[in-house]
């Protein structure tokens, strides 16, 4: 009570009191969720600790509250005691830890709790099994995570046939999210609105216009669902990738609540994306006006400009960027090879192995040229020569990535990189250069979705 009113002080005071040895799991769990919404998990650690009886409940609060603060590590090392020393866990400690293991986006560490769940006879439960889905999905294995929902009996709820409808959109397969929505639908399973923003996206990544716009229709008029932000946000970045602009901006005006940071963020990275630099000024305006400080809106609107060749407009921009003092986001990539995650920025030069890497993409760029691939120039939106155009693109973060990854693991293995901006259109055409010279499928993932480039292809079909 005392914790969840706001009172710590006071509720840690009486577990003081009352002789912390003694102190019921109930008691702990409440404490558990006063310190997590104080972001303050180190006093729980030390109750935690000190519980003569930690029953599974205790140990999964634990993990749980480690993971709610971004702790991901200590919930791996916490999980590992439970196993040594700890009780069994159960269906919500397994579910739990497959979220750390999605948060990583670690595969390996996703398939020992998997192994885990199998032979405690848990991964049949609804929850491990969602949980599953979702861990495969966003580790890259969208193989994986279509087997367990196919094959391993459980009861499919809502959530699993979302979670599998969303885990095939943002793999390029929406084609398949569609056609898994439809069977959702004729057996009379009901979508909720996480459902629809789903299946929404999955046409938006296929293109389907006319059949995003349908599911839109269908949400309100036969489900009965209201349109939320994030449907909005959806359909205009339905109209948006597919170049009709105009079609997105008059959706924003027309929409009954007010667009959204996302709303207009959406718009904006489309116009960059097709070049039309006055639509992106309006969209920029609108976004800065909700969020002054919104460093994507300024970099959006000057590399706009730079992608047309204004660069006295490019350069006016990242000035006012720099005099209002917005910093902005820096674009990096990264891979887990041996549970060790290696992170790269562009031109990174602090990996302790940076030499060979250098090299590697070096000879890796030569031969890909000869193969017939042409460095998009335009993709560097700086006024420089093309020579030093040319080595920036080669040293991009998810190619150095990239380079380390094969240098790192054996032949034939699948690359799994991990990006924290969309994936620019000369690394996309790089990417499926290199996968064909080297034989081995390499998995992206960028802000919106997973790209499988294999033998000289992307599954999401240049269209991304």
């Amino acid at each position: 009570m005392y914790s969840k009113s706001g009172g710590l002080d006071i509720a840690q005071k009486i577990v003081e009191r009352s002789l912390t040895t003694n102190l019921n799991v109930v008691s702990f769990t409440c404490l558990l969720d006063g310190y997590v919404k104080l972001g303050d998990i180190n006093p729980a650690r030390k109750i935690f600790d000190s519980l003569k009886d930690r029953d599974v409940v205790a140990w999964t609060a634990m993990i749980v509250g480690y993971f709610q603060n971004g702790l991901n590590n200590d919930a791996i090392e916490l999980f590992q005691s439970m196993l040594t020393v700890g009780p069994k866990p159960n269906n919500y400690t397994l579910a739990a830890m497959l979220s750390v293991s999605s948060s990583l986006a670690s595969i390996d560490h996703g398939k020992q709790i998997h192994g885990v769940a199998i032979r405690s006879g848990e991964e049949s439960s609804v929850s491990v099994g969602n949980a599953l889905v979702t861990m495969y999905a966003k580790g890259g294995s969208i193989q994986n995570s279509r087997r367990v929902f196919d094959h391993v009996s459980w009861n499919k709820d809502t959530v699993s046939w979302t979670s599998m409808i969303i885990s095939l959109a943002q793999h390029g397969l929406g084609e398949e999210a569609i056609e898994l929505f439809e069977k959702m639908l004729a057996i009379g399973i009901k979508p909720d609105h996480i459902t629809y923003v789903g299946v929404i996206s999955a046409c938006t990544h296929a293109g389907f216009v006319e059949q995003g716009q349908n599911y839109f229709s269908l949400m309100q008029n036969v489900h009965k669902i209201k349109p939320t932000h994030s449907h909005y946000s959806c359909m205009i970045d339905l109209f948006g990738r597919a170049g009709l602009l105009q079609q997105a901006h008059n959706f924003i005006e027309k929409m009954p609540v007010e667009p959204d940071v996302i709303a207009w963020g959406s718009l904006l990275s489309s116009c960059k994306v097709h070049k039309n630099v006055e639509l992106a000024k309006i969209a920029a305006e609108r976004l800065l006006l909700i969020d002054p400080e919104n460093s994507g809106a300024y970099s959006a609107l000057a590399n706009a400009y730079s992608a047309c060749g204004k660069w006295d407009d490019a350069a006016r921009i990242r000035r006012l960027m720099k005099d209002r003092g917005v910093k902005k986001d820096q674009g990096s990539s990264w891979i887990q090879i041996k549970n060790k995650v290696h992170v790269f920025g562009a031109e990174d030069g602090s990996h302790p192995q940076k030499d060979v890497i250098y090299i590697t993409m070096a000879k890796l760029w030569k031969e890909i040229k000869k193969r017939g691939f042409v460095p998009d120039t335009d993709a560097v939106l700086h006024d420089l020569d093309e020579e030093v155009k040319d080595q920036i693109l080669s040293r991009h973060s998810e190619k150095l990535a990239i380079a380390f990854g094969l240098i790192s693991t054996p032949e034939n293995t699948t690359l799994r990189i991990m990006k924290n901006l969309r994936v620019c259109n000369d690394c996309h055409s790089a990417i499926k250069f290199i996968s064909k010279v080297v034989g081995r499928e390499i998995v992206v993932r960028d802000t919106t979705r997973f790209h499988h480039f294999k033998d000289g292809s992307c599954s999401c079909g240049d269209y991304w």
